[in-house]
């Protein structure tokens, strides 16, 4: 049966893919995004691809009377609007606390007056903090932050009180949250808000805890947004990716034609409300490795990577997906390989312009001492 949908943040990257895997069901859909200037440049423009069969509400979701509006005839909600990246979220504390806590505050609100059939909320694998580890005994145990003496001695693992190095694992939703920065914190309070007064008012509500998305529509030009996109960025303008640490560390990367497949499939899924579900590919990868990847399908291996040797406060080392209670509640099965979605990926970027600003950037986390 086909459902009125709205999509806040809708005209963002994930948020438009989702809408056009709507649109292909047979549902309609609405999407209410303030078109925020560091995702969609100065002008604010309608991005151009936004299906024109979406309605577009300008506006915040911190503006009651902007969500009510939107909330007009539907019967179901997919929030994403959110202030992303970890770095910036550690100095613009106010505005990421706002849009992403506030805003979800103002939603809930406008949903407890005009309850919908369905509630899915974009979470984050950043509440997870460093991913689930294995010892040398076999011992499973979660990952703890790693002091800022031993990332000052460019001493990058993970270790356990005697000092050994932990073997990382893929990481369920039963890890325990360990909120690293603002940006994990807001994130799980969207999280944990959406399920908790979904509960309350009888609104059916399911959380997804993306891993690292990529795919075709990334902000370019934005400094903070997935590190595929960032090293895609600097390659465009023929500099070399910036990689902290020593780009040994491991995360899941996951196409956005799976992350949209998945946002839909809750839809019909009973088993997933009042759940929190790990969307990702099932596979690590080191961001060494991934940024040798983009390089080669972008054509630019004569570029290498510049390792930097440095940390950014809120980062952490390893964390990826065990993707099992997705498979077993919502029928998710990732399709894209990296290296299919990589392919994809390098043939959106020819002819693309992106402002390289990761040098400004970093001299602002570095000048906040925010990089160790």
């Amino acid at each position: 049966m086909a459902s009125h949908v709205l999509i806040t943040g809708g005209a963002g990257f994930i948020g438009s893919h989702v809408a056009d895997e709507l649109l292909r069901q047979g549902h309609r859909v609405r999407a209410l995004d303030n078109l925020t200037p560091q995702v969609h440049g100065p002008e604010r423009r309608r991005p151009a691809y936004l299906s024109p069969e979406v309605e577009l509400i300008v506006g915040d979701v911190r503006d009651r009377e902007a969500v009510r509006s939107a909330l007009r005839g539907v019967d179901v909600v997919y929030h994403f609007a959110a202030t992303v990246g970890v770095g910036q979220s550690m100095y613009r504390i106010e505005e990421y606390t706002s849009v992403n806590n506030l805003g979800t505050a103002v939603l809930l609100e406008g949903l407890a007056e005009r309850p919908v059939a369905r509630l899915v909320v974009a979470s984050s694998m950043s509440v997870y903090g460093e991913g689930l580890y294995r010892t040398a005994s076999g011992a499973v145990v979660p990952g703890t932050s790693r002091p800022l003496e031993q990332l000052k001695r460019g001493d990058w693992e993970v270790r356990s009180e005697a000092g050994e190095a932990l073997a990382p694992i893929p990481t369920p939703e039963s890890k325990t949250p360990s909120l690293e920065s603002v940006y994990a914190l807001s994130k799980y309070d969207q999280e944990r808000l959406c399920l908790l007064l979904g509960r309350a008012y009888g609104v059916p509500t399911v959380a997804l805890r993306f891993f690292n998305v990529y795919g075709r529509r990334q902000a370019l030009s934005n400094p903070y947004t997935g590190v595929l996109a960032i090293f895609a960025a600097r390659l465009l303008n023929d500099r070399p990716p910036l990689i902290f640490e020593d780009g040994l560390q491991r995360r899941d990367f996951v196409s956005v034609a799976d992350v949209a497949r998945a946002c839909v499939r809750v839809l019909g899924a009973e088993a997933a409300v009042g759940q929190a579900l790990n969307v990702g590919s099932g596979r690590s990868y080191s961001v060494r490795e991934v940024a040798e990847h983009v390089r080669k399908v972008m054509g630019k291996e004569r570029i290498e990577p510049e390792i930097t040797g440095r940390s950014r406060l809120g980062d952490i080392r390893h964390c990826f997906a065990d993707i099992g209670a997705a498979q077993r509640t919502i029928g998710y099965e990732p399709q894209v390989s990296l290296e299919e979605g990589l392919r994809d990926l390098a043939g959106w970027l020819e002819g693309q312009v992106a402002r390289d600003a990761v040098a400004e950037a970093r001299a602002e986390l570095d000048a906040r001492g925010l990089t160790v």
